[in-house]
């Protein structure tokens, strides 16, 4: 369902035919969704197209978006989405939440010709503990009461009103969770190699925290921050692991005051020229 702000397109990109929101204008915004989809996100979305020109592709699988036998694994989600980065002609603003920050952190370990930035909602993808300490609580060992509990600050945003939700949104969200765990299972919200290469990431890099984060909790977001060159770490209060969703116009003015300090975009460098 698309936001008010933005409308929703199929765009092709590979071997896969993807559901993509957009709208704004200005620098380009790449937005990757968390697990859950865009369920619950269309007012940040809606605020974020204030500060870009965004473009939401829904993951292969996940709402509209076909899914593809060769896209089995974050990593190749990473490949699809720099080639979508290329369509975009000039280096866009990547904004990750969760298992999108996973990505995100994927795609600027192989290359970042293409991203002027990276913001990071809350993300997941890199082992920084031991294998018998956890850096994630385990959600497909909890109950659903659990998991809203520790993924957001008032648990009862997480409630689906099954009975009286239409069949074809029950649909879409049956979809996204049995995409989430095909991508996010084994290995368990991460990536074995990821920790190694994260020198690699040489862009400016804002992490943007829930306080109340009790699947990733704040402490595994400011050791992300320190293994990463150039970035920054602040948090949102009164937000768990989906603060762009408790807390749309906090998250929205940050990513907002990070583009600022970007580097000005070259299309708009030759139109100040002329």
């Amino acid at each position: 369902m698309p936001s008010n702000a933005l409308s929703s397109e199929l765009r092709s990109v590979g071997p896969v035919r993807l559901e993509v929101l957009t709208g704004g204008t200005g620098r380009p915004i790449l937005f990757l969704h968390p697990g859950i989809g865009f369920r619950g996100g269309h007012a940040f979305l809606d605020r974020l197209a204030a500060s870009g020109q965004v473009f939401a592709p829904a993951h292969p699988g996940f709402e509209g978006s076909q899914g593809h036998a060769s896209i089995a694994s974050v990593d190749d989600i990473s490949y699809l989405y720099l080639d979508l980065l290329a369509q975009l002609g000039e280096p866009a603003l990547v904004v990750g939440a969760s298992l999108g920050g996973w990505i995100a952190l994927e795609m600027a370990v192989k290359s970042t010709a293409r991203i002027a930035g990276l913001v990071l909602i809350d993300s997941v993808g890199v082992r920084f503990e031991t294998r018998d300490v956890p850096d994630f609580a385990d959600i497909y060992a909890l109950s659903s009461e659990e998991i809203a509990a520790r993924t957001f600050h008032d648990p009862a945003l997480a409630r689906i009103d099954y009975p009286n939700t239409p069949a074809a949104e029950l649909e879409i969200i049956a979809r996204n969770r049995e995409a989430e765990v095909r991508f996010c299972w084994s290995p368990y919200l991460h990536s074995r190699r990821l920790r190694t290469r994260l020198h690699r990431v040489d862009v400016p890099t804002l992490l943007i925290w829930g306080e109340d984060d009790r699947l990733a909790p704040p402490d595994y977001g400011r050791r992300l921050a320190q293994a990463l060159p150039r970035a920054t770490f602040e948090t949102i209060a009164h937000a768990g692991h989906f603060p762009q969703i408790e807390r749309p116009d906090a998250v929205a003015a940050a990513v907002g005051r990070f583009v600022t300090t970007l580097a000005p975009r070259a299309g708009a460098q030759k139109e100040l020229a002329q």
